[in-house]
């Protein structure tokens, strides 16, 4: 990949696949350690304003557990589905929002609305138990859960 790098120092001893093994409980060394990501601003005066809005139209009940109107949207996704690019996700989802704010929304497999609704920093299940909305902290926590996955 060409253009911007983040790098993540690591301290200690151990190896970098050893600190990012215990820290998500299983060895992340992919086979191919190409991992893109896309990240993208949508909303009015950026990006596709229409998406935008067609995604947010069906959403009053968003509006209502927030207590306001989202007017832009941060879009973060993994081009691949391992389970390390769940947690890479989530994680740099989280990163994002200590710096710019917001509320996350995700997108929920079937059952998860139970053990999702008693983590730190959820502020609401919606749309039938389909989706959570949270803050950083509830990212964090769920990626350490047993029954994390995100919706493809």
């Amino acid at each position: 990949m060409s253009g911007p790098t983040l790098v993540i120092e690591l301290a200690g001893n151990t190896s970098a696949d050893e600190e990012l093994s215990a820290l998500v409980g299983f060895n992340p060394q992919p086979e191919d350690w190409r991992r893109p990501f896309l990240v993208y601003l949508m909303g009015p005066g950026v990006g596709d304003e229409n998406a935008f809005e067609a995604e947010h139209a069906d959403e009053p009940k968003v509006e209502a557990i927030l207590g306001f109107r989202p007017t832009h949207a941060v879009n973060v996704g993994a081009c691949a589905n391992r389970e390390i690019d769940h947690v890479a996700t989530a994680l740099l989802t989280a990163a994002v929002m200590d710096v710019i704010g917001g509320v996350a929304k995700a997108e929920l497999l079937d059952g998860q609305a139970s053990f999702i609704a008693g983590l730190p920093g959820v502020v609401g299940i919606a749309d039938d138990d389909w989706m959570a909305l949270g803050t950083a902290e509830f990212l964090r926590s769920w990626v350490g859960h047993p029954a994390f996955r995100l919706v493809r």
